[in-house]
């Protein structure tokens, strides 16, 4: 008999991927007042491939539980994906503090263990941070097995899960047993657009709000951002008319 699997998925707010960052006057971080936000794209995409996941085994999949870490207004994208088909959902209050990769993959190591799931579906990084490192440290502190940046997530039905990751050279294809982290890439799928009246609906589903003592996690702080500055512009290219110009033009510049 197969093991029934419970998926869990985090999701992040972020600043809508549509708009510009703009960097604080303090120059320590990106301007968070007066924009939109919206749920983090390749969380959007975990969410998607844990619903399509359930359509496809409804007697494999036993449950869908989404964790957001953040503000209350962090609600905004758990009801999203409550809306979007997930069952129950979690909230861990952490204010407007900036909580760092391996605490936040420590606080999902207890959502694991206390909803006793055994697939973690999640974005391989979020585009405020730009980190990639929580499915591979949460992989780390589970002792799973890990599978990034898929492309393709099949289970088989010996309860094996085998996904396609585009690399480089093409597609490498690895498959393992559960229990296992997935991280998800651009092109997985492309998630649904949520109608008013599903969001109504998740208005219904449970969302708890905890804290991160409640779960014994302490928000420590190993990083520390010095400043932030933007790019410095690129120069205007400059037009060869054959290869010994280019090298001529390399050289000058010390390319060469």
């Amino acid at each position: 008999m197969l093991t029934k699997i419970k998926i869990l998925v985090p999701v992040k707010r972020v600043i809508d991927a549509a708009l510009k960052p703009r960097i604080n006057k303090t120059k320590t971080g990106i301007e968070s007042k007066g924009v939109k936000y919206s749920i983090n794209p390749f969380d959007d995409i975990a969410v998607e491939e844990a619903c399509k996941m359930r359509k496809s085994h409804k007697d494999l999949i036993e449950s869908i539980h989404a964790v957001s870490i953040g503000s209350l207004k962090a609600k905004e994208v758990l009801r999203t994906a409550l809306a979007k088909g997930v069952d129950t959902s979690s909230l861990v209050d952490v204010g407007d503090e900036e909580v760092e990769p391996l605490v936040v993959s420590k606080i999902l190591k207890s959502f694991v263990e206390r909803e006793g799931s055994n697939l973690v579906v999640l974005g391989k990084q979020a585009i405020d941070d730009d980190s990639n490192q929580v499915g591979q440290m949460l992989a780390g502190l589970l002792g799973w097995s890990q599978a990034t940046n898929a492309a393709k997530v099949t289970i088989g039905n010996d309860g094996t899960v085998e996904v396609e990751r585009e690399i480089d050279g093409g597609v490498e294809i690895v498959k393992a047993p559960l229990p296992m982290v997935i991280t998800t890439d651009l092109r997985l799928n492309e998630p649904k657009f949520v109608t008013l009246p599903k969001m109504m609906k998740a208005k219904k589903k449970p969302l708890e709000v905890v804290k991160p003592q409640d779960l014994n996690i302490e928000l420590t702080k190993k990083l520390e951002t010095i400043s932030l500055e933007e790019p410095a512009s690129r120069k205007a290219g400059v037009i060869v008319n054959n290869v010994d110009e280019l090298i001529s033009k390399l050289k000058e510049l010390k390319a060469l």
